[in-house]
């Protein structure tokens, strides 16, 4: 297998990670779930991360195989959470955002490193609390929060039935 890492994306990894957010979205329609079906997120979503040294690629030898935002900035639309509650509200938290990985490369586990390495990155960043949320019916993504050690602490309202994400947490 070639050498497995992460770095920062650029502005000449956009067509690639806009490949892979394609790719996801069709998995996503055809596992049933309505996440990512509206257009989001955009190319200018990936600039703006870009831009602000959040986006991470996954490289698997010259290949860009994910792509993930780890942001440091507080997530307003985390401060209203219904049937639960932040388990750490008096300290920082990363939140990790925008997760894919190429269908090229999906059956590799790659997900669990990527999620793993990005923790470690927050990490060494300072961070100790880490979020995350997901569509209800996005079952992969579950799985991969909760087999990297968070736990569901409630619903994020996102303004919608259909946009409602669970929130997840993971305190080192």
């Amino acid at each position: 297998m070639s050498l497995i890492y992460l770095r920062h994306a650029t502005q000449r990894d956009l067509p690639s990670i806009m490949t892979i957010i394609h790719e996801a979205q069709a998995l996503l329609k055809s596992d049933g779930s309505p996440q990512w079906q509206d257009g989001y997120p955009t190319e200018r979503t990936f600039q703006t991360d870009i831009q602000k040294n959040e986006c991470f690629v996954l490289m698997v030898g010259d290949q860009v195989a994910g792509v993930a935002t780890l942001a440091h900035d507080p997530q307003a639309n985390y401060q209203n959470i219904s049937d639960g509650h932040w388990n750490v509200t008096d300290q920082p938290y990363a939140t990790i955002h925008r997760i894919a990985l190429s269908a090229d490369f999906r059956g590799m586990h790659l997900s669990n490193y990527l999620m793993n390495n990005l923790i470690s990155i927050g990490v060494e960043q300072g961070m100790q609390n880490f979020r995350i949320d997901t569509h209800a019916m996005n079952k992969r993504m579950q799985s991969l929060i909760k087999s990297a050690g968070f736990h569901y602490c409630g619903i994020i309202d996102k303004g919608d039935k259909v946009q409602e994400r669970l929130g997840y947490e993971l305190n080192l």
